[in-house]
């Protein structure tokens, strides 16, 4: 799942050597942290939120088939993560 995030982001960024994907996963759940550059929050949220939300849709589709549950956590790399 998270050759798929990575593959989308770079694919939308205009910096795709920024773009980072990190995965943890506990006894229930997946998390994906996906950090783009800041010029690129724009192209990766969306008009609305449609892109990082077709984004999610396509994950939840690949992690249901699996039976897993997923989260996607979107960050900017300027932003020291807390």
């Amino acid at each position: 799942m998270k050759k798929l995030v990575e593959f989308l982001a770079k694919n939308i960024a205009a910096q795709p050597e920024k773009v980072v994907v990190k995965e943890t996963t506990n006894e229930s759940h997946q998390v994906i942290q996906l950090s783009v550059a800041s010029e690129d929050m724009g192209k990766v949220i969306g008009k609305s939120g449609r892109i990082i939300k077709a984004i999610r849709t396509l994950l939840k589709i690949k992690a249901v088939k699996e039976g897993k549950r997923v989260y996607l956590e979107l960050t900017d790399q300027n932003q020291p993560n807390a």
